[in-house]
């Protein structure tokens, strides 16, 4: 096999976290949704944890992304 194919099959595997993350993107903001539909008046109290789950999906959809960046630099 050659190096660079090799290179190119770790970045694709190491981009398979980013599904994991956009799943759960697409979770944390169905819940939060579904929250603030059933009590409107709690919304401030939702949005601070929105945000922290909505942020420690995207970490680990960077993540994956410089370890792929990473792989294909060397």
């Amino acid at each position: 096999m050659d190096v660079n194919a090799a290179k190119l099959i770790g970045a694709g595997l190491a981009m398979i976290g980013s599904l994991g993350a956009g799943i759960g993107i697409g979770l944390v903001f169905s819940a939060w949704i579904a929250a603030i539909a059933r009590n409107p008046s709690a919304e401030s109290k939702y949005a601070r944890t929105g945000y922290i789950g909505f942020a420690a999906a995207e970490v680990i959809m960077l993540v994956c992304f410089v370890v792929a960046m990473i792989i294909l630099a060397k």
